[in-house]
């Protein structure tokens, strides 16, 4: 079976000047972006199908995105692939100290478990001590500092409000929030009353960072609640093509009440599917 070494010199190859793989060798830390983020929704993909038996290589494909960076890193003299992992590690380390209260990784396991509210507590403190470490200017810190803008925008909406809320910024339950999603509708509907594009795309934008808030208060992951909500309305459009090839209709040639009534036999056959929403 191969090992990390061996994927870390496959890497080395790939990328050897004179010898390597000429897509691999013009590669840049940029060009590759696109396809980590393609490869860590495989994965999440997997995972919400299911599909175990591909788990492994999805995993595999999201370890090379890695090992990718690292050997891009390796060549300008920046860092290595043991760098990575050294970093990680010591930050998990130090993430946690209820578990690790020595800063020793292989110290004995002898200590008393905290509350999940302590854990979740002390979690926190320890981030905004990285954050105030990273500041060029503390006294510019904020809480916002370290939230990635290449989130997908879902969930980075509910990243930044989560952490407003950490210091009282946040509405007292899901009721009030409610009520912005309703105000913010309001407001899409007197912009297209107004038929001003720019309008409507500033109160789309609102009514959206709203719904997450919502999502929020409930408990729930927009980013997972929405990737439901396609995964849902992708299975309900397909039921209604093959219908529509079993008659031979194009669907072009229907009226939006008769594909509504497909669509709503799909939603009727999907209720005797225990996993279907």
């Amino acid at each position: 079976m191969y090992s990390l070494e061996d994927l870390l010199h496959l890497m080395n190859r790939l990328r050897d000047p004179q010898y390597g793989c000429p897509w691999d060798i013009r590669q840049t830390y940029a060009t590759i972006v696109p396809h980590t983020l393609e490869e860590a929704y495989e994965v999440a993909d997997a995972i919400e199908r299911g599909d175990f038996d591909h788990l492994q290589g999805e995993l595999g494909d999201l370890l090379f995105q890695v090992v990718y960076y690292s050997q891009l890193a390796r060549e300008e003299n920046r860092f290595e692939f043991a760098g990575v992992v050294d970093s990680i590690t010591r930050k998990l380390i130090r993430r946690h100290p209820h578990v690790f209260p020595t800063g020793d990784l292989y110290a004995p396991v002898d200590i008393p478990r905290l509350s999940e509210e302590q854990v979740k507590q002390r979690w926190e403190e320890i981030k905004a001590e990285e954050r105030a470490e990273k500041a060029s200017a503390p006294e510019q810190l904020s809480l916002l500092d370290d939230v990635p803008a290449a989130l997908p925008a879902l969930s980075r909406s509910a990243k930044l409000q989560k952490r407003a809320g950490q210091v009282g910024f946040d509405w007292p339950g899901p009721l009030p929030v409610l009520d912005k999603v309703r105000e913010e509708l309001d407001e899409v509907l007197e912009a297209m009353a107004d038929n001003d594009p720019a309008a409507i795309s500033d109160e789309v934008g609102d009514l959206l960072f709203s719904v997450v808030n919502l999502a929020r208060h409930l408990k729930v992951d927009p980013e997972t609640a929405l990737r439901g909500a396609n995964a849902k309305f992708e299975r309900r459009f397909r039921f209604i093509e093959q219908a529509l090839r079993d008659t031979h209709r194009p669907m072009e040639d229907c009226t939006l009440e008769e594909l509504d009534a497909l669509w709503g036999e799909a939603k009727r056959q999907e209720k005797n599917l225990p996993s279907c929403g």
